[in-house]
C-alpha cells in the first residue's frame, strides 16, 4: 500500500520531468527553430527578468478571477435552487444554459468589451458566463439525487421544504458542488485571460498581447506557466476547502 502510494505521488513529478526533458532535447538539438520554441533556461531567465511585471499583471487577472468565480458560484447556487424547486423552469432554463455552453467565450469576449467598456466589469461577466454552468449542473444534480426515503420521512414528521432542503438537500449536494467548483476554478483564469485579449490597459491577457507582438516568445511562454500555476493555485485551494467541509468522505 505505501508503496503504491509513492508512487501514486511521485507520478506527476516523473510526468512533468520527462516533458521537460524532452523540451529540452528539442531546444538543444534545434528539432523546431528556436524563435519558436525558447529552451527552457530561456524562459526561466524571462520569468526572473519579468517578475515584477508579470506580479503586477497577474494582480489584476487574479482578481477578475475571484470576483467572477464569487459571483458565479452565487448565481448558480440560486439557479440551482430555484430549478430544483420548480420543474417547469428548469425545463425552460436547463437547454438554454447547455447552448450556452456551445457558444465560444473568444466571440462573447468582444460584445462584452463593446458594451461595457474596457474596464473589469466584461472580464468578470466572461468569467461568470464561465464558470456558472459546472457549478449550476453540478449542484442540481446534487439536489436532485438526495435520497427520496430521507426527504419523505422528514416530510412525514412535518418538516417545512426549508428545512429538507438543509438536512438533506444541502448535505447531498457538497461532493458535487466542489467537484463543479474545481473545474469552475481551472476555467476563472483562464476566461480573465480570454477577455483581456481582446481589450485592457492591465492583466496577464493585455502582457501576453505585447509580447506576442514583439515576437518575445520567451515571455510568452513564461506567461503561461504563471497562467498554469495560477490555476493549479485555485484548484489546490477548492480542494483545500473540500476536505475542511466534507471531512467526513474518504480521503
Amino acid at each position: 500500500m505505501k508503496r503504491n502510494s509513492v508512487l501514486t505521488k511521485a507520478a506527476p513529478i516523473v510526468s512533468l520531468s520527462v516533458l521537460m526533458l524532452l523540451w529540452l532535447f528539442a531546444s538543444e538539438k534545434e528539432l523546431i527553430a528556436s524563435y519558436m520554441l525558447p529552451s527552457p533556461q530561456e524562459v526561466i531567465s524571462a520569468f526572473v527578468s519579468e517578475l515584477p511585471v508579470l506580479m503586477n499583471h497577474s494582480l489584476v487577472t487574479v482578481q477578475e478571477a475571484i470576483y467572477g468565480l464569487l459571483i458565479g458560484i452565487a448565481t448558480a447556487f440560486v439557479a440551482a435552487v430555484i430549478m430544483d424547486s420548480v420543474s417547469f423552469i428548469k425545463s425552460a432554463l436547463y437547454p438554454i444554459l447547455v447552448i450556452s455552453q456551445t457558444i465560444p467565450t473568444i466571440a462573447i469576449a468582444p460584445l462584452l468589451v463593446l458594451w461595457m467598456g474596457f474596464d473589469m466589469a466584461p472580464k468578470i461577466t466572461l468569467v461568470v458566463l464561465t464558470t456558472f454552468f459546472p457549478i449550476a449542473v453540478s449542484l442540481l444534480d446534487g439536489f436532485q439525487s438526495a435520497d427520496r426515503d430521507e426527504i419523505n420521512l422528514l416530510r412525514s414528521m412535518g418538516a417545512s421544504g426549508a428545512q429538507i432542503f438543509r438536512h438533506i438537500k444541502l448535505p447531498s449536494a457538497t461532493e458535487q458542488f466542489f467537484s463543479g467548483l474545481k473545474v469552475s476554478a481551472s476555467y476563472a483564469v483562464v476566461g480573465a485571460v480570454i477577455s483581456e485579449w481582446l481589450g485592457g490597459f492591465e492583466g496577464l491577457g493585455v502582457y501576453m498581447t505585447r509580447v506576442k507582438q514583439a515576437y518575445a516568445f520567451d515571455k510568452m511562454f513564461a506567461v503561461i506557466i504563471l497562467i498554469s500555476l495560477l490555476s493549479l493555485i485555485l484548484m489546490a485551494v477548492v480542494a483545500m476547502l473540500k476536505k475542511l467541509a466534507t471531512p467526513y468522505l474518504k480521503k
